[in-house]
């Protein structure tokens, strides 16, 4: 039999310190740090930067783990040495940064679209598709002569 190898460094892993994103219940869309890990079901969270979620066990099924981690986070933190690691970090501006936070808000912008919006979001799609299919007829034209 051969020997198997699994390289996990590239996974989420649940840890003291990984930033979470809410994606249910009262909290969704809001970003935590995990402080504590209760069992295998429950972690302890904390957000130092936003006073309407407040410190409380969550269950790991209304979570997501993103790729941030705030390392060297101590076991069990307070909010305000979370709060300097978490603003020494940058959560906030990496998270915003991040391709997955960027997709977040634009799906968001096109939920409150109102009718009107979304069919000037449908004509101004169509006139770039008519101009890109344009240039290509173009480019395509010249190629062929």
């Amino acid at each position: 039999m051969g020997d198997a190898t699994v390289i996990a460094s590239s996974w989420r892993l649940v840890e003291v310190g990984r930033v979470v994103l809410f994606t249910r219940g009262q909290y969704e869309g809001k970003l935590a740090a995990i402080v504590e890990i209760i069992d295998h079901r429950r972690v302890l969270v904390d957000a130092p930067s936003d006073a309407s979620l407040p410190r409380h066990s969550a269950a790991l099924k209304d979570l997501t783990l993103t790729h941030l981690v705030i390392p060297k986070l101590p076991r069990a933190a307070g909010t305000g040495v979370l709060r300097k690691l978490w603003e020494a970090e940058g959560v906030e501006k990496n998270w915003n940064g991040s391709a997955w936070a960027q997709s977040r808000a634009k799906a968001q912008r096109r939920r409150e679209l109102t009718d009107f919006e979304r069919f000037k979001v449908l004509r101004a799609r169509k006139q770039q598709r008519f101009e890109v299919r344009k240039a290509f007829a173009k480019v395509r034209s010249s190629a062929k002569a």
